[in-house]
């Protein structure tokens, strides 16, 4: 056999086992970041990235994932399927040693995959190991071949169950209740999402998802198939279809520059807001890296060149900051690499030096190459990086001015501020309050020593629809500020936080259980996203969850939070029942909105968190931002949810 044969053979001796697979079912969250939803999906996503890396070695177009009715999942593809030969350290089935061995796989033999997204093999055989069952079925040398698996453990040795002509892996696993032991039922929403991202992340792939709890009008299962011809340029018309472009069309390219494949597509849109999302061998790496640095490199330095030589810089009495060249820009950065290195086992962060020149070399030629072929389009990004100039100078002044009140005001706490008593950040809790008469019974039902009060004055500004400086001199949003004691930002990065500054690590967001409370909520949620981020990030944003109803009878009462809970109550108490609905906060005296709402032992609070990818920057600027054809084809699609109360 030659040698060029023998690094495309994938057979058994092409998986290497690593030891310990013992402290996975003990420390879970350590392989998959927690036993919630979160972690609950991201066995899925381990799953399929074994078969993106079939696909991305040449040996997968199409993958299927289904729910099924017991709420297992089902992925499948049509690659090479796992190797069953005896693996020659193990003396078992290589199938075996993969799905039992933590850290086996052929993404460690250089040979068998390139690049791979699974990297530390921790994937299907961490997936096996929290599985009350796992049934996994390959296609291959003409045989359908099959290994049954309880927790992790194999049930008998690998056999052959039937002839084929087909090649492929079949994995069927059902989470085990006794590590998920809080949610055991797969969200289809996001699960689709995940698929339509990486559908636009490696094009050409179909990647089919079904759902088999649920029927459509026509009877038949929910399902949806994304095949993307194009990509990123696609995944950047998904992302801004609520927005307006500036130019003409997505600027896209993709080659290889030292080695490392690169991919980039961007727009310039009405926006005021940088949206940036960037991807090493598909995975989300949402806390950016050495990629997303190159990128910035590379877009500076290409339009600060262009923009000098073009002459319409110098009437411009300062100077352009690199916050300037991204204000409007949606922007997605993938690339390929064969050995990443990242910081921390949750895969968030590149580190390799190296992909840095790369991506600066690949996004200057690009940049370069369009903005010469289109003059047109060059002026007008020139001249929305001048207006993001000027009003990142007016910004400055907006910020200043909120640095000169908190000096002369002796601690900078604004004056409708109630504060705790307590001084570790991470006891202190401040409920953001919809009105001051919500905000005097707050004060009142609170417990002075951790909570903290801050009542808003109505809505507050949109910063989906403002420019910096318009938000930074909002009376409402400078309260929130200076009561939370972050440092508001620098003129290299006019939005970074300091958040050792921090004076509450619990901010919740308290307003009326109507219609208005619920758009309150939502502008702060906004402002807090554009501006504020990384509190969200860091787990510190809470929502509170006020009763609806008060159902009494006699001396008895209950509360509900929804119709069905007032339902049961109703039915329990029999005849002679009174309900009140609660309207409002105001509605509920001090010691009502204490025990209900703010308690520590009794409330629900809801942890505001974000997933990976750019749904969350989609769904705020198709709620908030100036389109209102998309809003309106939410809200009709949607309608049925909702319970209006007006």
């Amino acid at each position: 056999m030659s040698e060029e044969n023998q690094k495309n053979q994938y057979s058994a001796d092409s998986i290497q086992a690593l030891e310990g697979m013992e402290h996975v079912r003990m420390r879970p969250s350590m392989y998959i970041g927690d036993i919630g939803s979160r972690g609950l999906h991201h066995l899925v996503y381990e799953v399929v990235d074994n078969s993106i890396d079939e696909a991305l070695a040449g040996h997968c177009d199409k993958i299927t994932v289904t729910i099924n009715e017991d709420n297992s999942i089902t992925t499948k593809d049509n690659g090479r399927g796992i190797p069953i030969g005896i693996h020659k350290k193990e003396g078992v089935s290589a199938l075996e040693v993969v799905m039992t061995k933590i850290g086996a796989g052929g993404k460690f033999d250089k040979d068998s995959y390139k690049v791979s997204g699974g990297l530390h093999g921790v994937g299907v055989s961490c997936v096996n190991a929290l599985s009350e069952s796992l049934i996994a079925i390959v296609n291959r040398d003409g045989k359908i071949w099959q290994q049954e698996y309880v927790r992790g453990k194999a049930k008998a040795a690998v056999a052959a169950i039937g002839e084929t002509s087909e090649t492929g892996t079949e994995v069927t696993f059902k989470p085990d209740p006794e590590i998920f032991k809080q949610i055991l039922e797969y969200d289809y929403d996001t699960l689709s999402l995940r698929m339509r991202e990486l559908s636009y992340l490696n094009k050409g792939i179909k990647i089919e998802i079904n759902d088999k709890r649920r029927k459509d009008d026509k009877g038949d299962f929910i399902s949806e198939t994304f095949q993307s011809k194009e990509g990123l340029k696609e995944f950047i018309h998904f992302l801004d279809e609520n927005r307006e472009a500036i130019i003409g069309d997505v600027i896209a390219m993709e080659g290889e520059k030292n080695s490392v494949p690169v991919e980039v597509a961007m727009i310039y849109n009405t926006s005021f807001s940088e949206n940036l999302h960037s991807y090493v061998n598909n995975i989300n790496t949402h806390e950016g890296g050495t990629h997303l640095s190159g990128f910035r490199r590379g877009l500076t330095t290409t339009l600060k060149k262009y923009a000098d030589s073009s002459g319409l810089l110098d009437k411009l009495k300062f100077d352009i900051a690199g916050d300037d060249f991204r204000e409007g820009l949606t922007a997605i950065i993938s690339v390929k690499v064969a050995e990443p290195q990242f910081e921390g086992q949750t895969k968030t962060k590149l580190g390799n030096r190296d992909v840095t020149s790369a991506v600066s070399q690949a996004v200057s030629e690009m940049l370069e190459n369009y903005l010469e072929e289109n003059p047109n389009d060059a002026k007008t990004i020139v001249q929305k990086v001048i207006l993001a100039a000027q009003a990142r100078h007016a910004a400055r002044k907006a910020r200043e001015m909120i640095q000169r009140k908190t000096v002369m005001s002796g601690g900078g706490l604004p004056g409708k501020l109630s504060d705790c008593s307590e001084q570790d950040p991470s006891l202190c809790e401040v409920f953001l309050v919809e009105g001051d008469s919500a905000g005097g019974t707050a004060k009142q039902g609170r417990d002075r020593n951790f909570q903290a009060i801050l009542p808003l004055r109505g809505k507050i500004l949109n910063v989906e629809k403002a420019m910096q400086h318009k938000v930074f001199e909002n009376e409402e949003i400078r309260n929130i500020y200076t009561a939370l004691g972050v440092t508001i930002g620098t003129e290299e990065d006019s939005k970074a936080l300091n958040l050792e500054k921090l004076r509450y690590h619990k901010i919740v967001i308290m307003c009326d259980a109507d219609v208005d409370g619920s758009h309150i909520s939502t502008l702060i949620l906004t402002f807090f996203f554009r501006y504020m981020k990384e509190l969200i990030e860091s787990g510190y944003i809470y929502i509170a969850t006020p009763p609806l109803y008060l159902v009494k009878k006699g001396q008895k009462k209950d509360y509900a939070w929804n119709d069905d809970q007032r339902d049961l109550l109703v039915q329990q108490y029999g005849t002679g029942v009174s309900i009140q609905r609660y309207k409002g906060l105001g509605e509920m005296n001090a010691g009502q909105l204490w025990d209900t709402t703010m308690n520590p032992e009794e409330r629900t609070l809801r942890q505001v968190i974000i997933e990976p990818g750019g749904e969350a920057d989609r769904v705020f600027t198709m709620l908030m931002g100036d389109e209102v054809p998309p809003r309106r084809e939410f809200i009709e699609k949607n309608a049925i949810y909702a319970n209006i109360d007006v």
